[in-house]
This record gives structure tokens, C-alpha cells and sequence, in this order.
């Protein structure tokens, strides 16, 4: 990995040397806009719509549009004033129990590597923190914006995870909420009894993207020049007209899935200990 900035974790009168990595990265496919008939990438121009002239990339402002649809151009000079600070620091503000931080607040994740200096204090502030069971609440600047951020400890390196402000945050503002939606107890019992069917302890590894994979199907299909076979659908159910019988059947659906998952799993162990007496 390479770092994407350099700074310092500032926790009271000290200082933390650390750089900062990207903890996630996006694996979709990612495609061009080509030319159908020759493959020939699409470029575009950046024309302005007033006097129809291509405009050099020195020559471009950032422009506010008002109520009124008028533009208000803002320079360099503009944003120099501003209160954004250039120090570099990831001010530690408080400390605090992670669950009384909603995870929508959440934007992304870095990691936070130490600087050869800043190895001992690092460690001294990451074991305190996982001993407290808390997450420190940061303020810190990334690319030209101002964000708070909570300080957590994931494998033994610190996570800074950006959070979004309050007010960027949408309210849930639906009809439904002011209905008098009537739910018998006997839904809410089957409800409850269908979640305790499903409860399992959450592995990622058992999770994949199967729309990625058959895109990258069609695609190695297409460079080895195959006919592309296209993938039976699956037939979506509508809404349950029965509600209790719709929970009933789910969970016996759910039940006799994860007996099969359970009976799966044991001939693999009962298979990995064959090979392993076979190997001794």
C-alpha cells in the first residue's frame, strides 16, 4: 500500500508521527465509453456553454450557483482565509463508548501506520484504547475538507473512520410512521422464532459478489471469443398475502437450510481428518 498523507495524532501533550492508507478499495468492474463500431475511447472537451470555446484547465474557477441561477466564481484567494487547518493533525477531542456513535455517521476507513519515531507512543495509545473498550472522537483535514472521525483499534492498527456532520444527515420522513400499522402477536412470536432460525455468528469469507463474478464470466467469455450463455433468472416472490403463513414457511425453509449447511460442514470436517490420517 502507499500512504496518502503524512501527519500526527495529537493526544495531549503528545504527538504520534503516523501515515495514512486507504483501508478499503472498491472492486467492481470498471469499464470505458468507447466507440461501438471501432473501440476508439471517448475524450471529452471541457467547452464553456457561454462562448463555446474549449478552456484550459489554468483557467477554471469553482462556481457557487445561487437561487437565482447566477454563479458566484470563487478563486484560490478566496479559500485562503478560510478555517481549515494545514497542521496536519488529528486532534483527539474525547473518548467514548462506540456504540453510542450510530454507524450511519460513518464515511470511510484508513489506516494509521507509525512513523519509525512514533512506534512506542502509538502502541502505548492503541493498548490503552482497546483496554478502555473505547474509540477516541477526532477532528482532522483531508483533501480540502474539515471532517470529524472516530480512532479505533482493528488487528492491532488504528482505523480512522471519517464521519459525516449532523446536519448531512437525512431524516426518514415517511407516511408510514404516522400510520396505526396493526402487527398481532402471533406474527411478532413467528417474526422472532424466523431471526432466532437465522442467528449465526457473521463470517464475510461466506459472502460474495456474484454479479461481479458472471460480469467477469461474460468478459473472458468475450476476449476467448465464446458464446455467452445467459444465466436462467430467477423468479422474484411478490408480497406475502398470508403473512403467518408466509413466516411459517420461511422458517421451515430456514431450518432445513441450515440443517444442510450443518451436515455440509461436518463431512468437510469428517473429509479434512480422512486426509489428514491419510497424510500421516
Amino acid at each position: 500500500m502507499r500512504s496518502i498523507w503524512k501527519g500526527a495524532i495529537s493526544f495531549g501533550l503528545v504527538t504520534i508521527p503516523v501515515k495514512l492508507y486507504s483501508a478499503t478499495e472498491q472492486k467492481d468492474v470498471t469499464f470505458h465509453q468507447v466507440h461501438r463500431e471501432d473501440g476508439g475511447r471517448i475524450r471529452y472537451k471541457r467547452v464553456c456553454t457561454k462562448c463555446g470555446e474549449e478552456v484550459p484547465y489554468a483557467d477554471i474557477a469553482k462556481g457557487y450557483e445561487l437561487a437565482t441561477g447566477e454563479i458566484v466564481v470563487l478563486t484560490d484567494e478566496d479559500f485562503e482565509d478560510l478555517p481549515l487547518s494545514t497542521s496536519r493533525r488529528i486532534d483527539v477531542l474525547q473518548f467514548t463508548a462506540a456504540d453510542q456513535i450510530d454507524p450511519i455517521y460513518f464515511a470511510k476507513s484508513y489506516y494509521l501506520e507509525p512513523d519509525a519515531e512514533g512506534a512506542k507512543p502509538y502502541v502505548l495509545l492503541r493498548n490503552a484504547l482497546e483496554s478502555s473498550g473505547q474509540v477516541a472522537v477526532v477532528k482532522v483535514a483531508l483533501r480540502q475538507r474539515e471532517s470529524l472521525a472516530t480512532l479505533r483499534v482493528r488487528d492491532g492498527v488504528f482505523v480512522l473512520e471519517t464521519m459525516l456532520w449532523p446536519d448531512e444527515i437525512r431524516r426518514p420522513d415517511f407516511e408510514f410512521l404516522d400510520e396505526d400499522v396493526e402487527v398481532r402477536a402471533q406474527e411478532l412470536r413467528m417474526a422472532e422464532s424466523l431471526i432466532a432460525t437465522m442467528e449465526a455468528d457473521f463470517d464475510p469469507e461466506e459472502y460474495h459478489d456474484a454479479y461481479r463474478e458472471a460480469l467477469q464470466e461474460v468478459i473472458e467469455a468475450k476476449v476467448a471469443g465464446k458464446e455467452v450463455v445467459a444465466s436462467p433468472e430467477v423468479e422474484e416472490a411478490g408480497p406475502a398475502v398470508d403473512l403467518m403463513a408466509a413466516l411459517r414457511a420461511s422458517v421451515e425453509a430456514a431450518k432445513r437450510e441450515r440443517g444442510a449447511a450443518a451436515k455440509t460442514k461436518k463431512e468437510e470436517k469428517a473429509e479434512s481428518k480422512k486426509r489428514a490420517r491419510k497424510t500421516a
